[in-house]
């Protein structure tokens, strides 16, 4: 009698269910990356450095590659694996709190990012903080395949983006969410998707 090897079932490349889960992410859905909507007004919001990561990166604009470049990137690729998680807060100012779930958010990307195997581009959050002073713009990034670029910083509507993978953008006024993004299966013929760069729609949408 043949004994059964129990298969996993990965949800994409080697990634599944359960490592999802362990990780600590709550919620994940794959979307078709010619239905993600990418925008120069996302870009030109990173521009207004709120986050104070603008130009002092390479994982942030401008060191990230120019708007065109970044869709070129990601449109490689003909599917992305969205996940997000949503954090309690103990009100809507509650700025520690949102502190506290960007750095266990950021803790559980670049945990995901050590575990994938082939070849994807991953996004999460703004920012890097792999090295305490970054090489920024004097010289090459240290740990190109540590460095995650954001999602925003690609130009991507992650409102958006949840909507198409059907994952809440917010669940209540006392919480904050986080979400991520796994771009994988390389188009066969090489190119950047049906529509390319000029698919990057440009509307009033707000984030």
């Amino acid at each position: 009698m043949k004994e059964e090897t129990e298969r996993k079932e990965y949800l994409f490349l080697n990634i599944d269910a359960e490592t999802m889960r362990e990780l600590g992410f709550e919620s994940f859905a794959e979307v078709p990356v010619d239905k993600i909507h990418f925008s120069t007004k996302v870009r030109e919001m990173c521009a207004d450095n709120k986050c104070g990561r603008y130009g002092t990166t390479w994982a942030c604009p401008p060191g990230i590659g120019t708007f065109e470049e970044c869709v070129a990137r990601c449109k490689q690729y003909e599917k992305a694996y969205v996940f997000s998680t949503a954090y309690e807060l103990e009100d809507s100012f509650d700025y520690e709190g949102m502190m506290e779930g960007h750095a266990k958010f950021s803790a559980a990307s670049k945990e995901l990012r050590k575990r994938l195997e082939g070849d994807f581009l991953m996004l999460s959050l703004e920012g890097c903080d792999n090295c305490k002073v970054c090489t920024y713009p004097d010289a090459p990034c240290r740990f190109p395949d540590k460095s995650l670029g954001s999602l925003e910083g690609y130009g991507i509507f992650v409102n958006d983006l949840a909507r198409e993978a059907g994952i809440p953008y917010r669940k209540g006024a006392y919480s904050v969410s986080y979400f991520g993004a796994v771009f994988h299966t390389r188009r066969r013929d090489g190119s950047a998707g049906a529509e390319g760069c000029a698919d990057a729609r440009e509307t009033e949408a707000t984030v």
